[in-house]
């Protein structure tokens, strides 16, 4: 027999990926009452589905690749007998089981009620959630002590949120007509890694950072990869030196890239997928692959969150975009969002979510925070080799009608960029005469690692002099970095 409840609390959260449960412990900290509504799991894709387990899979196949290299490069006599898949999934799974016990001891520690249903709104300060069925024993109170992991009997469930709502229901995979995932032959980002084996052979759709990342694993892991992307270069959001220089990246590991190309129909086989690809020549190439990869881009998720019913409505992308970008909040007064769900200018990044639930946060609980800096939020793609970029490329900066000075170093101009052998460069573009930095582009190994650095010179408004004064350790590759910001402070050493 269904039942009805009735609970009050300061803030309630829905979805609890990065922006929402971040919102919860920040909001929690600063002493209110939070109830975080999730129907599947705390940590949302990017923990479950996206960057924790795609990374952790990265991350070996760095070291296939290094036993390549190894080989070939520096002599060591070392062979790759075979991947054992089993066991590469089962330590990719381990590391997600301990990062979201980790999320759920944070929640717990910080007394934030965790509640597994499905939520909609139904008022401006109300929210109805049907608890999801589980094993757990039915007829369940309604509300746990503080802290606790809750999973609420089946049933009605209506909840009031004193200071505010907060949307974070995340966003899914875009799909194709015609080619409906089924986990073995057409995957998408949230399924690759978990469809069955390695396969010999893969066509990726889409040449975004996840596209790529997927096209750089599957290579490492011995695929081969076809690589189509609509646009007229890969990573189209990123400066035009940074594609460029992936693009040899991936080319010289073996990947096919097919840039300014389109799919014109695929048929899915028992053993595979043939597809006809018209390419920037306008030729029409046909390519079978065991598995199509479709990634390209993302949805919010806003199908039976009841946003009607709370006065709200989705931009014609499915966007719900904020009447006030300083506070996050939406033309409901009260009613705040974060995440996949907000349009540009924020990047659908999971560090971006992380610093929006800050925002909102503070803002419910009164406090005046600065608004999120979006123009220094970097952007990294784990490929082999990576990119990482901070701020404007030089076509953005040009077309807002600065004058700007451009100055470019490749990563083997440096002796560990030598060491590393993968090509890969540093650029920077600043105001001209001096002027600020208004962006910074890395392409090669580690460079996710070596982008804060950037994003500080880009976030703290600093001048190519003011970086110039700090001495960088030699020999690294951030000593590339330094010495690109010598030039432009026309101290150059090993760059005139």
């Amino acid at each position: 027999m269904s039942t009805r409840t009735t609970n009050t609390t300061d803030v309630l959260v829905i979805g609890g990926g990065t922006g929402g449960y971040s919102t919860a412990l920040r909001a929690a900290a600063l002493g209110l009452d939070v109830v975080l509504v999730e129907r599947d799991k705390v940590g949302g894709t990017c923990l479950h589905r996206g960057c924790i387990p795609s990374k952790a899979m990265l991350h070996a196949a760095e070291l296939v690749d290094g036993i390549a290299e190894a080989r070939e490069r520096w002599g060591v006599k070392a062979t790759l007998d075979s991947v054992d898949w089993a066991a590469l999934v089962a330590t990719r799974d381990d590391i997600v089981a301990r990062n979201h016990k980790g999320v759920e001891a944070h929640l717990a520690h910080a007394g934030v009620r965790v509640v597994r249903g499905s939520a909609r709104l139904t008022g401006t300060r109300t929210v109805r959630v049907e608890g999801v069925p589980t094993d757990s024993t039915p007829g369940a109170p309604s509300m746990p002590a503080p802290g606790a992991q809750h999973e609420i009997a089946p049933g009605v469930h209506d909840f009031t949120a004193r200071r505010g709502i907060v949307l974070a229901t995340g966003s899914r995979p875009r799909t194709l007509p015609g080619f409906a995932p089924d986990g073995r032959r057409v995957v998408t980002s949230d399924d690759a890694l978990f469809a069955p084996g390695l396969p010999a052979s893969v066509l990726v759709l889409g040449g975004g950072a996840i596209g790529v990342e997927y096209a750089s694993f599957h290579r490492s892991m011995g695929a081969e990869v076809t690589l189509v992307e609509a646009a007229d270069r890969i990573v189209p959001l990123e400066d035009p030196d940074v594609s460029r220089h992936l693009t040899r990246g991936l080319k010289k590991r073996g990947i096919d890239v097919q840039a300014g190309a389109r799919l014109l129909d695929a048929e899915v086989r028992e053993n595979g997928v043939r597809a006809r690809v018209r390419t920037a020549r306008g030729e029409t190439r046909a390519v079978e692959a065991e598995r199509l990869l479709v990634a390209v881009g993302r949805v919010p998720v806003t199908e039976g969150l009841g946003l009607e019913a709370a006065g709200l409505t989705t931009d014609e992308r499915g966007f719900v975009v904020p009447a006030d970008w300083g506070r996050l909040e939406t033309a409901v007064p009260g009613i705040h969002a974060v995440g996949d769900l907000l349009p540009p200018p924020s990047p659908g990044l999971a560090h971006a979510s992380f610093a929006e639930g800050l925002l909102v946060a503070e803002t419910l609980a009164g406090l005046a925070s600065a608004p999120v800096d979006y123009g220094a939020v970097p952007r990294v793609t784990y490929s082999s080799p990576q990119t990482a970029s901070v701020g404007l490329s030089e076509t953005e900066a040009r077309a807002r009608g600065s004058e700007v000075e451009v100055n470019t170093m490749p990563l083997t101009a440096v002796a560990k960029g030598m060491v590393h052998g993968q090509g890969g460069m540093v650029k920077v573009v600043a105001e001209a005469g001096g002027g600020q930095v208004l962006g910074v582009h890395l392409v090669g190994p580690h460079v996710s690692e070596m982008i804060a650095e950037s994003q500080l010179i880009v976030g703290w408004d600093a001048e190519p002099a003011d970086v110039a004064r700090h001495v960088h350790a030699h020999p690294t590759l951030s000593e590339a970095v330094g010495e690109v910001f010598l030039t432009l402070a026309g101290r150059g050493l090993h760059q005139q």
